[in-house]
């Protein structure tokens, strides 16, 4: 096995910021071959403008000679597995991810989220994580969008800690929060 420093990049933005596009662009420019880890999970009720449509997007930018691993919700065994292969891995996208817990099974997120971000601090490779921001709004009403809304921001704030890089994207352009 070739050796390869790690790097951590997070990047977080708002629905259709541009952060995939940006971590995109960041794998390609690793010079590594990359492993993309999509979360999404796609239902069979597929309606335009569906999560169904989003991945077909996401499918389409992607270059064929990628590797895909489609994993909705063991994300943590997933980056463990691939820190035995030198490579780029890109994780898009975290709170899909999240979601796919809080909606799921009674999983105990915090430590879901602990064993996350564990991860991220002692992987291998070059990592690249896209991520929403969401607490810019109002504070939901309902419990679990509240949830949702809570756990994002601890978790995103957890992975900058540990992460090299912080990027946040608008409107398309990159603002570097950490560097």
């Amino acid at each position: 096995m070739t050796s390869l420093t790690p790097f951590r990049q997070l990047f977080l933005g708002g629905a259709r910021s541009g952060k995939s596009s940006l971590a995109e662009q960041a794998a390609k420019n690793s010079g590594l071959h990359v492993v993309y880890v999509a979360t999404a999970q796609v239902s069979k009720r597929n309606e335009p403008g569906s999560m169904a449509a989003r991945v077909a997007i996401h499918k389409e930018r992607r270059p064929s000679v990628w590797g895909l691993v489609e994993e909705p919700l063991a994300l943590s065994q997933v980056l463990s597995d691939l820190d035995h292969t030198p490579c780029c891995v890109l994780v898009d996208c975290l709170t899909l991810w999240l979601s796919n817990h809080l909606c799921g099974e009674e999983d105990d997120m915090d430590s879901v989220l602990e064993a996350l971000v564990s991860q991220v601090g002692q992987t291998r490779h070059h990592l690249i994580l896209v991520s929403n921001e969401v607490g810019s709004g109002i504070v939901p009403l309902g419990e679990l969008s509240r949830q949702f809304q809570d756990y994002s921001g601890l978790m995103n704030q957890r992975l900058a800690q540990v992460c090299d890089e912080v990027t946040l994207a608008v409107a398309g352009l990159p603002l570097s929060l950490k560097k």
